[in-house]
This record gives C-alpha cells, structure tokens and sequence, in this order.
C-alpha cells in the first residue's frame, strides 16, 4: 500500500508533509506535489498535516480518484524530490476544497533551491 496525492492538492500545494516524510518521497511540481510509490514506507504520517485533506491510502481512494495513483507514480518519475517545506502557492485560498481540478494541473517541473 502506498499513500496517494489527490485533487484537493492542486493549485494549493501545501507542503507541510514534506517535513514529517520519513522517506523523502513528495515531489514538486509547478502546482501540484506527488508522492513516489517506491519511496513511501506507508507510515500516513503526512496524512493529518494535510490542509487540504488531500492524502489518502490508495485503498481508501473512491473509484473516481484512483487515477491519482498512477498520476503520482507517472510524475515522481519526471519531477524532482521536495525536502523542505515551501509556501504554498499564493492563490491557495481561492482554489481551497474546489472540486475537479485536474484539468488545471501543471505537468512541467519547476527547479527546487
């Protein structure tokens, strides 16, 4: 089992999981982070730090969001590890708990300092 970066995530990208990873497995992109499923240890630890509740267990995932498992894997491969907090992005309150956003995710990777 592994833990799933869904919906609620883009256009907020909040990165307060990243701290609490034991396994160094979010990465960043431009809009949206995602968890590789062959760092994570499984331990839902950054599942509460989530202020978007937007981390599930992929067994927990409703059929209309199981495409977020291979969207995560897809795109851990492509973007680079997150080990530090960021803020998130400066228009995350007016994208807070809207439904549907995939269609604005950003697929291109964005350099970490």
């Amino acid at each position: 089992m592994t833990y799933v970066v869904t919906d609620n995530c883009i256009q907020c990208r909040h990165t307060n999981c990243v701290d609490i990873c034991p396994a160094d497995a979010f990465h960043l992109g431009p809009n949206f982070i995602v968890i590789n499923p062959a760092e994570c240890v499984d331990c839902a630890l950054c599942v509460p730090e989530c202020p978007e509740a937007a981390i599930s267990s992929e067994h927990e995932l409703p059929d209309s969001e199981r495409h977020f498992i291979a969207l995560n894997a897809e795109l851990a491969q492509t973007w680079p590890v997150l080990l530090q907090r960021i803020d998130p992005l400066p228009e995350h309150a007016t994208w807070s708990q809207r439904p549907n956003k995939l269609s604005h995710l950003l697929r291109e990777a964005e350099a970490v300092d």
